[in-house]
């Protein structure tokens, strides 16, 4: 199983990217989804996560209302679209995903993980 995630990059305080996250090797329609971060110092946390049929999601309190997670599941694809981009946003996003959606909140309920990509917002 591979769960390559893309999409990050440099871009200034208010900008946008998309976070793409597409799994080989794995029946994505039966996973969960979720991202979570890492800054340099810093705690992986959660971000965002989506239900088995994309239709519920979920957010932390710091990205709620400016970030978007959506599941495709016949693009087998997974997107974070991030608007309104702060610097406190900086780090390194991963995508996840999780067989049983026990605890989206916690990096342990997850059974796979991505590389991760690089976001830097700049003041």
């Amino acid at each position: 199983v591979q769960l390559q995630a893309s999409g990050g990059g440099l871009v200034q305080a208010g900008g946008s990217l998309r976070l793409s996250c597409a799994p080989s090797g794995l029946a994505f329609g039966i996973y969960s989804m979720g991202w979570f971060r890492q800054a340099p110092g810093k705690e992986r946390e959660f971000v965002a996560a989506v239900s088995v049929s994309g239709i519920n999601t979920y957010y932390s309190d710091s990205v709620k209302g400016r970030f978007t997670i959506s599941k495709n599941n016949v693009e087998n694809t997974m997107y974070l679209q991030m608007n309104s981009l702060k610097p406190e946003d900086t780090a390194v996003y991963y995508c996840a995903a999780d067989r049983y959606g026990t605890d989206y909140t916690n990096a342990n309920s997850y059974d796979y993980w991505g590389q991760g990509t690089q976001v830097t917002v700049s003041s």
